[in-house]
């Protein structure tokens, strides 16, 4: 899948989670405002249903006196005579329960005019109550003065949210569903096109290694069959010694890819024992020194360890050694400088491979043990591999109860540490 079409995909996937986010706000939106008006009916209902009673029956006591001033009374007499506040307050607390919206509300009797209160429960406010949206007219009541009944609720919305927290809560969910997926997504897909470029890097790497052995193979054969050549066994040991030379190189190079095959399945068969690990090293070190005096470097070992003795698989462990020390000779551009020390470290054995090349930056630092990683800036192109050495390090590495990190900085150069416990701890594969 090219990146055009990643891309697209991209796009109108983001395009279809806007337009659902928008869809389902809207709809949360129109919800809410459907149940704001539903609210609305339902006060206006229990309103009207107290003003009906207190107009229709006559059993209800008017106002006593006494529970005012009488200037105050006189002038609101006209209400008074008609209303009892006692009487309004019950009215209204049985209406309110019966169309359960509650008691969370404040209410009051006032003059139009004025704005004067003639009784309620101001808890709320007078100012809440005369720009309340739910009320009512007590003219029916009192034609000399145009009176409203009003009902403020401090908590309006909280009741309408609580009344339809399902709605909310499910679509809530189904939108971190839908974000979730999408992004998911979105990560799998790059995560793939990825993983397929690595792997086609892979295939490509693996085929120039082999190509060039075996064209070697096949011209030094080739010439073996010239009749001036045979006929020199100078000439005939050269390139027989070629043949053999890359032959080996080749046999290399698929040890390695087998061997990758066989970490990632898990049927790593570990052969352990109690080794020297400085005679390993130093074997390894000796074997290597060739290659980096060939671009005129320095290869300097500082053994400082005293307990070196581990439990490890030996031919794995000769491996490991050497991706370490080739990864710090292919990634020094000039003169590679390689530095392998040794200490011990609370009962562990520590080894240090540091080098002085191009070093890695802390980004890259996260993906330099994955499968097929290379990394991708500098004049690291340049360099050939398979990007399958530290993944094959670090798994076989901890398959023998080890550990490994790695330290480095760009331009800097890097340090690779491989810890195994020494002999006399107890190991555990």
């Amino acid at each position: 899948m090219n990146k055009r079409v990643i891309i697209t995909i991209i796009i109108l996937s983001s395009i279809s989670l806007i337009a659902a986010l928008t869809t389902q706000i809207f709809w949360a939106n129109d919800a809410i405002s459907l149940k704001r008006d539903q609210f609305a009916d339902k006060v206006n209902i229990a309103l009207k249903s107290v003003v009906n009673q207190l107009m229709v029956s006559n059993s209800f006591d008017p106002a006593h006196p006494s529970q005012f001033d009488p200037e105050f009374y006189s002038e609101h007499q006209g209400i008074l005579t008609v209303v009892d506040p006692t009487i309004l307050d019950s009215l209204l607390q049985v209406e309110m329960e019966f169309m359960r919206i509650g008691k969370s509300y404040s209410y009051g009797v006032y003059r139009l005019d004025d704005s004067v209160f003639i009784m309620g429960d101001l808890k709320s406010g007078r100012y809440e109550l005369l720009k309340s949206e739910h009320q009512i007219s007590l003219s029916c009541l009192c034609e000399n003065f145009q009176y409203l009944l009003s009902v403020h609720f401090p908590d309006q919305r909280s009741i309408i949210l609580h009344d339809m927290i399902i709605l909310p809560v499910m679509s809530g969910l189904f939108l971190l569903v839908l974000v979730f997926s999408f992004f998911f997504t979105i990560y799998a897909l790059i995560r793939q096109k990825k993983l397929s470029e690595m792997k086609t890097d892979f295939v490509n790497n693996m085929t120039h290694e082999f190509k060039t052995p075996i064209s070697t193979i096949s011209a030094a054969s080739e010439m073996l069959g010239r009749e001036q050549v045979y006929t020199s066994s100078e000439k005939v040991l050269k390139y027989s010694k070629i043949i053999f030379d890359e032959n080996k190189r080749l046999k290399t190079q698929v040890e390695r890819v087998l061997q990758i095959a066989t970490v990632e399945r898990g049927d790593v068969k570990l052969k352990i024992k109690e080794i020297n690990a400085h005679e390993i090293l130093m074997e390894c070190i000796k074997n290597f020194q060739v290659q980096v005096q060939e671009r005129n470097g320095v290869l300097k070992t500082c053994l400082h360890a005293e307990q070196v003795a581990i439990n490890v698989d030996r031919a794995h462990l000769v491996n490991v050694f050497n991706n370490l020390m080739d990864n710090a000779n292919k990634y020094s551009p000039d003169n590679p400088h390689i530095t392998v020390t040794t200490q011990n470290v609370n009962g562990s054995l520590h080894i240090n491979f540091r080098d002085k090349g191009i070093g890695i930056s802390k980004d890259e630092q996260h993906h330099i043990f994955k499968k097929f990683h290379r990394l991708q800036s500098g004049d690291i192109h340049d360099v050939k591999g398979f990007g399958i050495g530290l993944f094959y390090v670090k798994r076989v590495v901890e398959e023998m109860g080890g550990k490994i990190s790695v330290s480095s900085a760009k331009s800097k150069g890097s340090t690779f540490t491989v810890e195994f416990p020494i002999a006399s701890q107890k190991y555990e594969k």
